[in-house]
């Protein structure tokens, strides 16, 4: 299954040029990732509130073309694979009004505890997650 997350680019995304500043589609993406989860029926919120989250542990980055001030972009998001203690999402930062691909993101998250150890992801959320990868096959 891939969500899709629209987003608006405003001033504050933007360089003094109007183009959208690199570290912020890191932002837009990781806005991406947390309304996918929030499909699930699960917020970011809760999880925390019992003692986990999920980190970044490894991405790779291709910046292939700039957003300006007021574009409308989608990030998409495709669950690619789920472990033990770990998800890879592949994602996608297009612009809509002529659909070019502007950023393509391979995020690796891995689970854990408040301790910032790895934590094994519960078995309801893991079976959850898995079977969006399943529904991408």
């Amino acid at each position: 299954m891939t969500h899709r997350h629209q987003i608006r680019v405003y001033w504050e995304d933007t360089d003094a040029g109007g183009i959208v500043y690199h570290s912020n589609y890191l932002n837009f993406a990781e806005r991406g990732r947390t309304e996918m989860v929030r499909t699930l029926g699960l917020k970011q919120s809760e999880l925390a509130d019992d003692g986990f989250f999920f980190a970044v542990r490894h991405m790779d980055v291709d910046f292939l073309k700039s957003a300006r001030l007021d574009d409308l972009l989608e990030v998409e998001s495709t669950p690619i694979s789920v472990g033990g203690a770990s998800m890879e999402v592949g994602q996608v930062i297009r612009r809509l009004d002529d659909d070019a691909i502007l950023v393509r993101l391979h995020v690796r998250l891995a689970f854990i505890s408040r301790d910032g150890k790895p934590a094994r992801i519960p078995a309801d959320l893991k079976n959850t997650l898995q079977a969006l990868v399943s529904e991408r096959r």
